[in-house]
């Protein structure tokens, strides 16, 4: 029982950071210190942080459903080309990190998931967001629709979306949002497209750390992983319908003041952790 409370309070914090540009990871690895689970193996755990994701996914689907799904069944069935046409944008934009992620995630894990490496990356792009909705003060967004965003600039922000995969801490919503912003796109299109770009991305994410962790579970590690997928998805349906109202009437320069708040408190956590092992 006190595994899946622990459980739903990963999924909370799965929910809230994964959809705001904030970094899951950052806030991952300050609770992991002081909320570990008991008798679970460090393979489960390893596993657990990412397939929660499937959760978060699951309110994207139910609240983007209409956008998202490509068949009209009501009056006259037939298949809507706009619907397919942002399909096509979304993998585009998934292939330079799924090349990258199935290449390399074992090295990038090894070398750059760590809190100084974590805490740089949430500096770095808390400093990022401010400096570009200063310069969008003065600009108004070139792509302002779905429909106008091309494949070109489709792939552009999948390349942005690889920062996230090499550097944990940078947080993927973060980097596609930054990039998207960069790029023209309004922060609605943009924060919409980012949460698009999730369901391919954490589905194969997810797909592939239960493949190397295996399909066969316990019963413990059953109810642990699905109490988090539940709340993660609870969660996650309150965050993202906050983000689109927030971002109607604000910019996301609280969200880069805040990261770099979180980046301090991190490097801090991890200047103490190395010199208490000195």
């Amino acid at each position: 029982m006190l595994n899946i409370l622990k459980s739903l309070l990963f999924g909370i914090i799965e929910g809230i950071t994964e959809w705001l540009p904030i970094s899951s990871t950052g806030h991952l690895i300050i609770i992991e210190n002081f909320v570990k689970f008991d008798d679970i193996s460090d393979g489960f755990w390893d596993m657990f942080q990412v397939v929660i994701q499937l959760g978060a996914i699951l309110a994207v689907v139910v609240l983007f459903w209409n956008k998202i799904f490509p068949f009209e069944l009501k009056h006259t069935p037939h298949i809507k080309k706009e619907t397919l046409n942002l399909w096509g944008k979304i993998l585009v934009a998934c292939v330079p990190a799924a090349i990258i992620g199935l290449l390399f995630d074992d090295i990038f894990n090894k070398y750059f998931y760590n809190s100084f490496s974590v805490s740089i990356a949430l500096i770095v792009f808390g400093i990022a967001f401010i400096i570009v909705e200063n310069k969008n003060k003065t600009r108004s967004p070139k792509i302002a629709s779905l429909n106008v965003l091309s494949y070109k600039t489709a792939l552009m922000i999948g390349i942005f979306q690889v920062i996230a995969a090499v550097f944990p801490g940078t947080s993927r919503s973060g980097a596609t949002i930054v990039g998207a912003l960069l790029l023209g796109v309004s922060r609605t299109v943009a924060a919409e497209f980012t949460f698009f770009l999730a369901i391919p991305v954490m589905f194969g994410a997810s797909l592939l750390k239960i493949c190397k962790f295996g399909f066969s579970f316990t019963s413990t590690e059953t109810a642990v992983l699905l109490a988090g997928m539940l709340s993660a998805f609870v969660v996650s349906l309150i965050c993202i319908r906050f983000l689109m109202n927030y971002v109607k009437k604000h910019d996301f320069k609280v969200f880069g003041w805040y990261r770099i708040g979180l980046g301090v408190i991190v490097l801090i956590y991890a200047v103490l952790q190395a010199s208490a092992i000195v």
